[in-house]
């Protein structure tokens, strides 16, 4: 071939080449050019290559070849000096110009000398042109070997062509026999001169190779290889090394490869692998390649910028693979294929495990099961490091540290655990402890099977753990056999399950041998790669060393290889489990990876699981990190986010050093957060075995990746290149550690596709999109990917028991709505399941709401056991109302078991029972239920189409059901979310109003800007609030009991909240149970100036609460019902609203766990309730401040609830009382009358009242003629005990002709409520009477206003002033008057008999007939409708003013706590408040009654209903009007109401004027004596009843008590409204129908006790008829508890003087527990200044004994007991009963009904106080 001529340039470009110490492989991805720079060959199935010019330059530090004309755009490395012959890089300056002048004949390239094709591959004969030696031993000849292998796979190879050469022996990878393809994806082009290869890809003809090959051979012992990847967009692999990122992002970045025992450090040494792979994405389209060197000797990678890959090697034959894909993954798999597909690992192995070096001691070792047992941590297998070892040595244990080893094994497996052994490569030749010989040892070197010094006889001596020892050969077969023999002998003693062989780099504690090493070119070579400490043998063996395959120069690298194939030899003699942590470029099967010593730093936490994905690429499935960090102390912070992270290793192992502490789960305690994390996340790694043993088995099948890089799904997306926080399981699952110290909110990259949240099922609204993904302490992200279906099965503490539990699927839609997946099922241990077919595969698809389980292929029989039960499709927009299932083939079948959320679109169906072997079909319907419509025109009852289309709205005809006819559209989304912030202690979002979507036009104009702030404010309450940020808006001014900080801990919330987007919503869910319980991304949202709406979806159609307002049943009906919340004067009716304003609602979930919600907010309002079951608030005012209380149970959430508003008001004694009151008294007389008909009847009894007719003309602080005597009566009955209430209305007369001081005071005092900005009162008319005019009793009440009504001003309670007015004139009324103990403020809603003023005639239309009237009675009226006018104006504390359309529904509120500030200063006592208008919080200063109820037999139910809702809001002293206000009551309903209303708290007897007398002794001598026997039971029972009101004031909840909130687990008690309990322990179940003598009712799970009787009723959980003569109202009494009673008489003042009692009522298991409260029953704050008196009894079997718990009050004489019944005391007779009382011991008088297990206890005579202890048995 003709020489060419080359330019000065091209000379110098030569020259430098001629330099470079190393041969030069360039493998670069460059695109093609069509006219080529040199001469070219073309070779057979070869193509045209190209090449570009090189000039070198040298860096500061390393030498670098540098282009310097414009066209240069590569640079190379050049060696670092090493010997004189050596460019002198160190000179820092240019290499060219070192050697300028040298002549052509240095020319360092190859010329192609000869070439031959055959069958399989084409080969050129390569000459060396002569040039300057640099090592000397070059070689002048080598062969250049090309093969087409198959489609997508190239390889070429460079050897030595006189003499052979190391070559890496391998399992898989023979000589290619073919057959070649006719096609390839490729072409191959050679250039001459320079000599080069290019790799061009057919497809696109993108050259993505050119590989530079100068000075190929320096020396028989080095290479060189520079590669140029022009289509190299992203490079990875290489291993294992420290590299800060997956990708190579890093410039000029050198590793070395020489397997070493290095653990982790930032300085690119060698540590333990040796993986010469990388992979190279091309372009966005995906198409990738890969290039694999299949050498062992040791070397080093430079990577350059261009991006160039140059290889320096020490050793071996050039022999480079080149793998084509049109994807990573696809590059990964053929890479796989080539070198053997990864082994398929024991199911087993794939739980977690736990490790630790030097345990110490068994006993240790069996603590620390223990305890992570105990913490219920899934936990498999049980590692132990060299310590279990006697003296380190393999094959040994510790008879003295870990006596009892192989028990302990057995106690594993009896567990379902398994047990894992280390085992070092290095054998000691010492002898055993005992001075026995080492048979290990013996044996071995009988067999000869150890590696020896170079001279191939004498066994080369290393320090390894065990002290100087000896190396096993393995690539020896007679060492194979010896390995397996000694494994198998160990086994025989100590049944381990699975052998992680270590320290096998081979790792040695001393440089290369005991001896040293000889001065070689084997140990000392003319070029060194860049490892550690820059020597070969640096802690290994000297490379001169001599094994079966060779040198150990050559083979170093493989000695872990070798040591997993022997040990893989193991299995043939019994199952095992083995894992490495040497690995080279060869898949070894059934062997797996652990990553090696890892420092315990945050920065290594990040790297690891980076090195953990390059494993996956290199084949290392099973591979992992030591969790927590095996070198340093961890941290909890660490280690929790490392068990976070680490539930998702494949290989999950928690393994750390000597001298530090553990770091086991558990050891952080057996509640800690971290704890809860581990189990939590390790629960759902084992709730996802079956997939992630089904990528195992793919991996295993096909090559595919486990633990795989985003940017193998998602390569078209160039952000998914750099993407290495965070990684995928297979393509489905997302995983998202956080990574860094101190941090809740990682930025994430979310790839393009649909993503649904793997805790909650959610669809998240994200998309190609990075975010701000929030982390708290607790929280790794898990997302499913949609389009894929994910076999699970339910966890438990052990793969051996989750094996037999249910399995199921979860059905990820895509934005197609389909998905598939498959699941690969067999023993999980056995080998060769799938050469034998012993096994199961399902191939499942999802499309068009049908999901097909396809088995296809069923060769486990024992499998078929198991089914799938649940299957879980996450992503369904529409309700779902039918679901089908048949086995394949059969009949489609209904099966009802399914549940549809639509909260997060979730349909979950259970009770299924696929067994595994046969395929099934599932279908499901999905409709657009009416019951998901959202009125869009609430502000009639009927929407006419014209009016809701030009809203902007949908309609449609309605007939037969309530759904509304005007409704929002689905995609309804007024708001954006612009921006969102997560805390520890909330969330906080801004909102936009999104004009192009905000067509809808709802009544008053919308708040273009809104916030959202969210706020933890303890673990089981928060607070969610909307509001302007930009113009401050009226907020309620009612102070709550909340944190000024928040204090709750993420770990210990209950809850977890979202801001959702597009729709806009808030959506918040509980914990435990993954049940949302608000949900309010709904349509209709609205934040308008005058109109506020939000929907929430509700978790079930059980929700109580919301007041005042008249309904059927305590709970609610969902029904498309509508109530109305505004405070008035309206007696109780079916929807009317009525005194007090209440919105607040507790519901049940369906796991029964219970929650309540606050919405503080004073105007306006409706709720709707609809059978989503969702509820929608709208108001007309203020903002949006909800709070939550997550309960868990209704008692509970109440509790929480009452702490945040106050808990409620503690009674006096005397008004547990019952009492007596009516309206139409005519004169004192006849109150007189009714006392002493009382009295003489000896009927309990101890309030009377009057109602106005006492006032003079129905004004305040007045006494009327005919009641001149009634000071005297009140003064004479107080006398005799009894206690004497008066009423007080708001309104003031100003019509007085003469001095009125509460009229005069108060102008003076300027308390009365004003126009705006005048001094204008605002007057009204009420009660008061004008003065000197005749009343007519004759007129109707409307007539009465226009004739004799006065005008009235009402005080404005808000104002500072107004408290000490109010003060004033009751303290005058009270000292210059009459005497009285409590109030009654009536009339306070505020109530007027005109609309607004005198005039009816308002100021302000917007404010008195706003834009939206909600459903309110008399809607259309206006809001002044019988009250005040809305523009009037108020002035709180801080002197500001509101209006009182905000503050109208405040009013009754406002007045009560100066009511009973004013009451406790006048009489000195605690005393009552009862008031008629009530709003939260108002329960901590008074009582309520239910207002004006009718004598119907309807109305008795619905005061249970009333007393049960009040409860709830925390007003427990609570009643109806006994026997009914309105209407004539009659004898029957009477008296079944004065059953029931003696258990009311509030117990009053009360009518209207002109209707018969009511009051017990009016009717006859059989009702005076029914009234007298139930009202004595009462007050039998009033230390209880007064115990458990003070046991609500200290700690909130309630004393009149659904069944449900003891019972909640008995979901038949959610519905029950016509019984109640008194406290937890007391039932009462009333006759509630006219002339019935049975009642039904519900008896819970419990021992029940007839209070009447003493029996056991025998019925628990179910409903029964009870007798309920008319005489009787069923009573029971609960098991279990304990209950103190005290003997009745005419009052309290002198019932409290007689003997105590107790009702001993035992459970099941003889045990009752009861606590007594007593104080003086009316001083003021007793509890809160320590003047009380409790005490605790228990029952324990035949042991009664009392504990005084706190002694701050003492008066014997209310504390003597005297008769003790107990109940249910078991069939043995009593023969005894003893007292032992202050030291002494007495028997006691007692009876017994032994059949009926009843045992009474008389002390009447002993003298016993309760002030002291006390102890009784009997025998």
């Amino acid at each position: 071939m003709a020489r060419k001529k080359f330019s000065g340039l091209e000379i110098s470009l030569i020259v430098l080449f001629v330099i470079v110490t190393i041969i030069a492989i360039a493998l670069v991805a460059v695109l093609a050019t069509k006219t080529p720079a040199v001469e070219e060959r073309i070779f057979s199935k070869v193509g045209k290559p190209e090449f570009s010019s090189v000039l070198q330059k040298l860096s500061k530090e390393i030498g670098i070849l540098e282009k310097v004309s414009k066209e240069i755009k590569i640079k190379i490395f050049c060696f670092k000096k090493q010997s004189a012959g050596f460019c002198m890089c160190g000179l820092r300056k240019y290499c060219w110009q070192y050697f300028y002048g040298l002549g052509l004949k240095w020319l360092y390239f190859f010329q192609i000398k000869g070439t031959n094709d055959t069958l399989t591959s084409s080969t050129a004969k390569l000459k060396r042109i002569p040039s300057p030696t640099v090592f000397g031993g070059d070689l002048d000849n080598v062969l250049l070997t090309t093969q087409s292998q198959t489609v997508n796979r190239f390889r070429f190879k460079i050897t030595d062509l006189n003499n052979a050469r190391f070559k890496v022996p391998h399992q898989y990878i023979q000589e290619f026999t073919g057959p070649v393809p006719s096609e390839t994806a490729y072409e191959v082009q050679v250039t001459e001169i320079p000599f080069s290869i290019k790799v061009i890809r057919k497809s696109n003809r993108r050259t993505f190779i050119l590989g530079i090959l100068g000075t190929l051979l320096y020396y028989s012992l080095s290479y060189s290889a520079a590669s140029a990847l022009h289509f190299c967009s992203s490079l990875n692999s290489f291993g294992n090394t420290f590299h800060t990122s997956f990708s190579y992002r890093e410039f000029h970045l050198r590793s070395s490869y020489f397997s070493a025992d290095m653990y982790l450090k930032k300085n690119n040494n060698n540590l333990y692998g040796h993986q010469t792979f990388f992979m190279c994405i091309e372009d966005t389209s995906g198409k990738s390649f890969g290039v694999f060197l299949l050498n062992s000797n040791a070397m080093e990678i430079l990577i350059q910028p261009t991006p160039i890959v140059t290889y320096r090697v020490i050793g071996g034959i050039l022999d480079f693979y080149i793998i084509l894909g049109d994807t990573p993954e696809q590059v990964v798999q053929q890479y796989q294929e080539l070198v053997g597909l990864p082994a398929m690992p024991a199911y087993w192995s794939l739980g977690f495990q736990l490790s630790r070096w030097n345990y110490g001691s068994l006993d240790v070792v069996k603590e620390v099961v223990k305890r992570n047992r105990d913490a219920g941590i899934p936990f498999d297998t049980q590692v132990t490091d060299i310590d279990y070892m006697e003296e380190k040595k393999d094959f040994t244990y510790d008879q003295v540290a870990f006596q009892g080893l192989p028990e302990f094994v057995q106690d594993l497996h009896d567990h379902g655990q398994k047990y894992v052994i280390i085992l070092d490569p290095a054998i000691s030749i010492e002898k055993r402890i005992n001075g026995a010989d080492y048979e290990t040892y013996d044996r071995g070197s009988a067999a000869g099977v150890w590696v020896n010094e170079s001279d191939g006889f004498t066994p080369i001596i290393g320090e390894v753990w065990p002290g100087l020892t000896v190396y096993p050969d393995f690539t020896n077969p007679t060492c194979i056999d010896w390995w397996a023999n000694e494994c198998s002998i160990f086994y025989q003693g100590v049944k381990y399950d699975g052998l992680w062989i270590d320290m096998n780099e081979v790792s040695s504690f001393i440089q290369g041998s005991k001896k040293g090493c000889n001065e070689n070119k084997l140990n000392y070579p003319p070029f060194t790669p860049d490892i550690l400490d820059k020597l070969l043998y640096s802690k290994t063996i000297c490379m001169d060393s001599v094994q079966t395959w060779g040198k150990q120069y050559d083979v170093h690298s493989l000695y872990g290889y070798s040591m997993a194939i022997a040990t893989e030899k193991v299995r043939e003699k019994f199952f095992l489990y083995i894992f490495t942590r040497k690995t080279y470029s060869l898949s070894i099967k059934d062997i797996f990876i652990f990553s090696g010593t890892r420092s315990t730093l945050w920065a290594k936490l990040h790297f690891i699981w980076g090195n953990l994905i390059k494993g996956g690429e290199f084949g290392l499935r099973s591979v992992g990190a030591d969790i927590c960090g095996f070198v340093g102390e961890t941290t909890e912070e660490l280690c929790r986010r490392w068990m976070q992270l680490g539930a998702f290793y494949p290989f999950s192992r928690n393994h750390n050093a000597d001298v530090y502490q553990h770091q086991d789960p558990a050891f952080f305690g057996q509640n800690s957060l971290l704890v809860n994390s581990s189990r939590h996340y390790l629960s759902i790694r084992y709730t996802l075995l079956p997939f992630l043993y089904t990528l195992f088995y793919r991996a295993h099948m096909f090559g595919e990746t486990v633990a795989r890089p985003v940017l193998h799904e998602f390569y078209e997306d160039t952000n998914s290149w750099i993407e290495d926080l965070e990684f995928m399981w297979g393509p489905a699952l997302l995983i998202t550690p956080v990574l860094r110290q101190g941090v809740d909110t990682v930025s994430a990259y979310i790839p393009d596709a649909t993503w649904y949240d793997y805790e909650t099922g959610a669809k998240r609204p994200w998309r190609k999109q990075r975010v701000n993904m929030y982390l708290p302490a607790d929280k790794i992200g898990l997302h499913l990917r949609g389009g894929y279906i994910i076999p699970i099965q339910e966890p438990d503490v052990t793969t051996t028991a989750s094996r037999k539990n249910p399995l199921g699927l979860i059905v990820a839609l895509d934005e197609n709505n389909a998905a598939a997946g498959d699941l690969f099922w067999d023993d999980g241990e056995t080998k060769n399941t799938i050469q034998s077919g012993s096994y199961i595969l399902y191939r499942f698809s999802a499309s068009n709401n049908t999901l097909n389980i396809e088995c296809t292929h069923s060769g486990y029989q024992e499998g078929t056991t198991l089914a799938f039960q649940t299957i879980k499709i996450l992503g369904l927009t529409d309700t779902v109302t039918e679901v089908l299932v048949a086995e394949n083939g059969q009949q489609m079948a209904a099966h009802r078991n399914f549940t549809y959320d639509p909260s997060n679109q979730i349909l979950l169906i259970k009770n299924l029972n696929f067994n595994l072997g046969k395929s099934f079909n599932v279908q499901w319907n999905q409709v657009y239920s009416e019951n998901e419509t959202f009125n869009c025109y609430p502000d009639a009852d009927s929407a006419p189409e014209a009016e809701c289309k030009q809203r902007g709205c949908l309609w449609r005809a309605v007939s037969l059901s309530k759904e509304p006819e005007c409704y929002f559209p689905r995609q309804d989304n007024p708001y954006l979310v612009k921006s969102m912030h997560y805390s520890s202690t909330g969330i906080t979002a801004d909102l936009e109003l999104n004009a192009a979507n905000a067509r809808i036009k709802l009544p008053s104009e919308p708040i273009s800007t809104l916030r959202v702030e969210v706020k933890y404010h303890k673990d089981e309450m928060l607070q969610f609030k909307i509001y302007d940020p930009l113009n401050k808006r009226y907020e309620v001014p009612v102070p709550l009991n909340i944190p000024t900080t928040p204090t709750s801990s993420h770990e210990n919330r209950l809850y977890d909240v979202e801001i959702k987007e597009n729709p806009f919503g808030i959506q918040i869910r509980r914990r435990s149970s993954g049940r949302v319980i608000w949900d309010s991304r709904l349509p209709g949202f609205a934040f308008n100036d005058q109109f506020i709406q939000i929907s929430t979806r509700l978790p079930s159609e059980y929700i109580y609460g919301f007041g005042e307002v008249e309904h059927t049943a305590f709970k609610r009906d969902l029904n498309w019902n509508t109530w109305g919340m505004f405070t008035r004067d309206q007696p109780p009716g079916y929807k009317l609203n009525s005194y007090g304003f209440h919105p607040y609602y507790m519901a049940l979930e369906e796991e029964g766990n219970a929650h309540g919600v606050l919405l503080l907010n004073s105007n306006a309002m409706d709720v709707t309730f609809q059978p989503t079951p969702a509820l929608t608030y709208r108001t007309i005012g203020g903002i949006l401040d909800f709070y939550m209380f997550l309960g868990p149970t209704p008692e509970v959430a109440t509790q929480q609830y009452h702490e945040v508003i106050g808990r409620p008001v503690m009674p006096p004694y005397w008004a547990l009382g019952f009492q007596l009151c009516r309206y139409g008294y005519r004169n004192t007389s006849q109150i007189v009358e009714v006392y002493e008909g009382m009295v003489a009847a000896q009927i309990p009894y101890d309030v009377q009242y009057t109602d106005i007719d006492y006032m003079e003309r129905q004004l305040d602080f007045t006494i009327d003629d005919e009641f001149s005597e009634l000071p005297q009566f009140v003064d004479r009955i107080r006398g005799e005990g009894m206690k004497y209430i008066i009423i007080l209305d708001p309104a003031i007369s100003g019509n007085e002709t003469k001095p009125y001081p509460a009229f005069t005071r108060g102008i003076e005092k300027d308390v009365f409520v004003k126009w705006p900005n005048t001094s204008d009162i605002c007057w009204a008319k009420v009660w008061p009477d004008l003065p000197n005019v005749t009343i007519d009793e004759t007129i109707t009440e409307d007539e009465a206003v226009v004739a004799s009504r006065a005008h009235v001003a009402f005080p404005d309670f808000f104002r500072n002033a107004t408290a000490g007015w109010w003060e004033r004139e009751i303290i005058d009324f009270y000292t210059d008057q009459m005497k009285f103990d409590g109030l009654w403020i009536d009339m306070n809603e505020p109530s007027s008999f005109v609309n607004g003023t005198t005039s009816n005639q308002c100021r302000n239309e917007r404010l008195n007939y706003p834009p939206y009237s909600p459903a309110l009675t008399k809607r259309y009226e206006g809001l002044h409708f019988r009250t005040m006018c809305m523009e009037t104006e108020q002035i709180l504390s801080d002197g500001s003013s509101v209006l009182h359309y905000d503050v109208h529904n405040l009013y009754g509120w406002s007045q009560i706590k100066p009511t009973y500030d004013a009451l406790q200063k006048t009489t000195g006592k605690r005393g009552i408040v009862i008031s008629r208008s009530t709003y939260p919080t108002a329960g901590r200063w008074s009582g309520h009654w239910l207002g004006d109820n009718y004598a119907r037999w309807d109305n008795l139910d619905k005061s249970i209903i009333g007393m049960m809702e009040f409860s709830l809001f925390g007003i427990s002293y609570t009643g109806a009007d006994i026997c009914g206000f309105f209407n004539d009551s009659e004898y029957h309903l009477c008296t079944r109401w004065t059953q029931l209303g003696a258990f009311y708290p509030y117990s009053r007897n009360h009518n209207i004027a002109f209707t018969r007398r009511q009051d017990p002794v009016s009717w006859n001598e059989t009702f005076a004596t029914m009234a007298r026997d139930v009202l004595n039971i009462r007050y039998n029972l009033l230390p209880y009843f007064y115990t458990q009101m003070h046991d609500i004031h200290a700690h909130g909840g309630t004393v009149i008590r659904p069944l449900m909130h003891e019972f909640f687990d008995e979901k038949e008690t959610w519905d029950v409204f016509e019984q109640f309990l008194w406290g937890p322990a007391f039932m009462v179940t009333p006759v509630l129908t006219p002339y019935a003598e049975s009642v039904r009712g519900y008896v819970p799970n419990a021992r029940w006790f007839d209070y009447h009787t003493g029996l056991d009723i025998g019925v628990r959980g179910q409903f029964h008829v009870f007798n309920a003569p008319f005489d009787t109202i069923n009573l029971h009494v609960r098991g279990g508890h304990i209950l103190p009673c005290q003997e009745p008489a005419q009052n309290t003042h002198f019932s409290r003087q007689n003997h105590m009692k107790l009702i001993v009522a035992a459970d099941d298991n003889q045990m009752a527990q009861g606590t007594l409260f007593w104080d003086d029953g009316d001083s003021i704050d007793t509890y809160e200044r320590d003047l009380y008196f409790l005490a605790q009894f228990n029952l324990n079997k035949t042991t009664l004994t009392s504990t005084i718990l706190k002694n701050g009050y003492i008066n014997k004489s209310e504390m003597i007991l005297g008769l003790i019944y107990v109940l249910g005391k078991g069939n043995t007779p009593v023969n005894a009963v003893n007292l032992i009382y202050k030291e002494n011991t007495v028997s006691v008088t007692f009876n017994q009904d032994a059949a009926n297990q009843l045992l009474t206890i008389d002390l009447r005579t002993e003298h016993v106080t309760l002030d002291e202890p006390f102890e009784i048995s009997w025998s």
